[in-house]
């Protein structure tokens, strides 16, 4: 098979929740061990470090990924979704995954596919693990698909855990409370492995403290361990035991003040378990993150004249932080381009959006979207007003056609509808 071929089957033959959902999301780490065991299990090979949370797992795997880079480690990158390649999922030293290997991998895997029958996420999982093994990484961060306890990723030992934070998403498959949702995450701490919570949140906090004194965990608490003062975009003033430091971003989201504290309490982990971590790499590194490790769609600049910019804010909490952005970012009329998939109660994010803005209702050009005409009508039901435009790119275009250099375009509202930008 071509490469072309190859995602073809892949996408076709294993259910895949980017584009349909819980119906391919499986609740159970059987299919995993049993493809990481016809593999010799690869994830045994390497060292591990384990990112689960709500939002921010993203940015924190990639800021570390740039930061162990730097400080001279070869580093194994996993992530999903894509947004306009699969080889953006597996990375090492910030490279894609070669796309030789992938064909390569499914015709050696394909008998067990077959047998097996995993998802596409399973499969991508094993993958991961196979090409970081053969490839000897020193360490690989793995983000976690959803959830932790059963996410795919969750067969590894690693050597450091992380959660970022916990909000309201996918409530049908993690649970209808906070607390639910929290322990789910807290699956991915190990026994006697250290744990970095990066943010203290008083409604699920005691749900970690809980699960680390069960595991004999060490359980460190980033926000307080770390002040962090925003003074600009991508500029940030650090108190940590008296001492203070100025720190450079090239990852301008406003909510990334709170994603950095566990970074760094996880940097501390790391040269405590003898890795070798200088503030001078690590200050390099931040300033570095895009250009290290490729990630896209985080408050990311587009064009100028209108300022157009785009995020993959998709829940309430990162609705609610694109919003607070919007208040500091200087524009006279707000355009936002917005769809949103099936599988979300878009009513509390409906309700938060700013009455004054335009909005270009459209779609993602896969199953789970919600067609831009229903989320027309809930928006206009909410006091909203806009347009019904349902190619991602027209809408855009759209927009553009009727902004002013002054104004503001945001496009968000969907990871999906981010990777249909074109030229991103």
């Amino acid at each position: 098979m071509t490469y072309s071929e190859t995602l073809t089957y892949l996408y076709n033959n294993l259910p895949m929740f980017q584009r349909v959902g819980s119906a391919a999301y499986k609740p159970d780490l059987t299919n995993t061990v049993k493809l990481c065991e016809a593999l010799g299990n690869p994830h045994q090979k390497f060292k591990t470090i384990h990112i689960a949370g709500t939002n921010g797992k993203g940015s924190t795997s990639h800021m570390l990924a740039a930061i162990l880079q730097t400080a001279g480690y070869k580093t194994g990158l996993y992530t999903s979704p894509h947004l306009k390649e699969f080889t953006e999922r597996i990375r090492i030293d910030g490279k894609e995954i070669n796309k030789g290997f992938v064909v390569d991998f499914v015709e050696r895997i394909k008998p067990e596919i077959e047998k097996i029958k995993p998802s596409f996420f399973e499969i991508t999982v094993a993958m991961a693990f196979d090409y970081f093994a053969q490839h000897t990484v020193d360490i690989a961060i793995i983000e976690t698909g959803m959830g932790g306890r059963l996410d795919s990723t969750n067969v590894i030992a690693p050597i450091l855990s992380i959660i970022t934070n916990i909000s309201w998403d996918h409530k049908d498959l993690l649970g209808d409370t906070l607390q639910k949702i929290a322990s789910e995450k807290a699956g991915i701490i190990k026994p006697n492995v250290p744990v970095v919570i990066s943010e203290n949140q008083p409604e699920v906090i005691e749900v970690f403290e809980l699960k680390a004194r069960e595991t004999k965990s060490k359980l460190t608490i980033a926000a307080d361990q770390y002040a962090v003062n925003r003074i600009s975009p991508g500029r940030f003033d650090l108190v940590s035991n008296g001492k203070r430091q100025s720190i450079e971003l090239d990852l301008l989201g406003i909510y990334q003040a709170k994603n950095i504290k566990g970074v760094l309490s996880a940097v501390d982990e790391l040269n405590n378990l003898g890795f070798s971590i200088t503030d001078d790499q690590l200050l390099s590194a931040l300033k570095n993150v895009v250009t290290l490790t490729g990630l896209k769609g985080r408050w990311q600049t587009l064009s100028e004249n209108p300022l157009t910019i785009c995020d993959t804010g998709h829940n309430e909490a990162g609705i609610t932080e694109i919003i607070n952005q919007l208040k500091e970012t200087p524009h006279n009329k707000l355009h936002w381009v917005i769809g949103v998939v099936k599988d979300k109660d878009i009513s509390t994010i409906l309700a938060l959006l700013p009455k004054d803005a335009s909005y270009y209702f459209c779609e993602a050009s896969l199953p789970r979207a919600l067609p831009a005409k229903e989320l027309y009508e809930k928006a206009i039901s909410t006091g909203l007003k806009g347009v019904i435009v349902e190619d991602v790119n027209a809408a855009i275009s759209v927009a553009r056609k009727n902004s002013s250099a002054d104004d503001l375009i945001l496009i968000a509202g969907s990871t999906f509808v981010i990777a249909e930008i074109e030229n991103l």
